[in-house]
């Protein structure tokens, strides 16, 4: 696992468009949105894009944010979002060491929680998560604007 870097972002975007509610949303990786986005979460010292690399090749990414509050007394708590492992890469246990690698990276950083979404029809993702001994104790929503 590492920080993701400029030249990373051709990887992630295929693997974010690699699923059919994410290629129904997702542009071309060389569309300039993705660059302006990437300068702007790598600028803010509360987010981390991360890959994780095999064989030198980036095969899963995620972002994590520290979102620092007042409920809980003043705890931060982080955001795992845009979780994704290459579809030839799944089953291999990568994505629980993704996991596994942003809990303790929200750890380091103060967090006294980690949550995350994920979208209703994603069953083997609600199955992983699980797994990991999260728990779906709330009802996400959202608001298109």
């Amino acid at each position: 696992m590492r920080r993701a870097t400029i030249d990373d972002i051709p990887a992630i975007v295929a693997m974010l468009s690699d699923d059919p509610l994410g290629a129904a949303r997702e542009a071309e990786a060389g569309h300039p949105s993705y660059t302006l986005a990437f300068k702007e979460i790598d600028a803010d010292p509360h987010q981390t894009l991360a890959v994780g690399e095999r064989g030198g090749e980036v095969v899963a990414c995620l972002q994590l944010t520290v979102i620092p509050g007042l409920s809980r007394q003043g705890a931060k708590r982080a955001l795992i979002e845009a979780v994704r492992v290459r579809s030839d890469q799944r089953g291999s246990g990568l994505g629980k060491r993704l996991i596994e690698w942003a809990i303790e990276e929200a750890r380091a950083r103060g967090c006294v929680m980690v949550q995350l979404t994920t979208d209703k029809s994603r069953l083997d993702a609600h199955r992983f998560y699980l797994s990991l001994g999260f728990t779906d104790s709330h009802i996400g929503m959202k608001l298109a604007l």
